[in-house]
């Protein structure tokens, strides 16, 4: 005998809704370092909200096949890398098309001016400039620790890594930030004298 309509509908209701309850619930308990990670690998000119908004449609795809935190969070690491790749490669084909319209957020930055908020926002963006840039390794525990403000711990977690390895991977790439950083700070400061001395 085929069940009627009346029968089968109130039965699957109840099974959507709980679905709906865990994917919300996985969604606020991960969503902060998938954005880290979305960070360490998109490219400047993508929208993270963007993103993120992918890699939750995916997340609500496949609610159902998460069985355990641990391959949840494997499985939202590997579609965070692989949405914000895709996200580079689409760029690339933008900007081989439209060269002229391609953009890079830091050559948006304030440039004039002495207030101390302006200084800090453009150290601050070359500091996440310089970030995107280290190898992955080191790129996204620093991201994972800067942006989201995860313990040790936690990006151990999410990373599948020793928290020893965590922790001298962040010491590395701190390290090769402010090296980095000072050498771009030599660099200004001998162009501006080499202008000044051209001046006088």
């Amino acid at each position: 005998m085929t069940p009627d309509r009346a029968s089968t509908t109130p039965a699957s209701e109840p099974q959507s809704g709980a679905q709906t309850s865990v994917f919300e619930g996985l969604w606020r308990a991960h969503r902060r370092w998938v954005a880290a990670i979305l960070l360490a690998h998109m490219p400047r000119e993508a929208e993270l909200d963007d993103l993120l908004q992918e890699v939750a449609m995916r997340l609500a795809r496949h609610t159902e096949g998460l069985h355990d935190e641990a391959s949840v969070r494997a499985w939202l690491r590997t579609v965070a890398v692989n949405v914000a790749r895709t996200a580079g490669r689409r760029q690339k084909v933008r900007r081989a098309a439209f060269p002229r319209l391609s953009t890079d957020p830091t050559e948006r930055a304030v440039t004039e001016g002495n207030d101390s908020r302006v200084d800090d926002r453009e150290e601050g963006e070359r500091a996440l400039a310089i970030t995107r840039e280290l190898p992955e390794e080191y790129r996204e525990p620093l991201l994972l620790r800067a942006v989201r403000g995860m313990s040790y711990r936690q990006i151990a977690d999410v990373l599948g890594l020793p928290v020893t390895t965590v922790e001298t991977r962040l010491v590395r790439a701190r390290r090769m930030v402010r090296e980095r950083m000072e050498l771009d700070a030599d660099e200004t400061a001998s162009k501006r004298n080499t202008a000044e001395a051209g001046g006088t």
